[in-house]
């Protein structure tokens, strides 16, 4: 069966939907958290080594 078509044959019910419960939703919370927070630390890292090559390069030249 293909990929595109896999289980399209079956009607779509609302009360088959994944029930999670509280705890694993507040887990699942904050382990989201806690990859947005890598990622935005990450980016700052970024742009302070970004900062810092731009003014070694002006001073370089200066």
């Amino acid at each position: 069966m293909s990929m595109l078509t896999h289980s399209f044959d079956r009607p779509f019910d609302g009360t088959e939907r994944l029930r999670i419960s509280k705890e694993r939703k507040a887990q699942l919370k904050r382990v989201a958290l806690g990859a947005l927070t890598l990622l935005s630390m990450g980016s700052a890292l970024t742009g302070l080594i970004a900062l810092k090559t731009a003014i070694y390069v002006w001073h370089l030249h200066a």
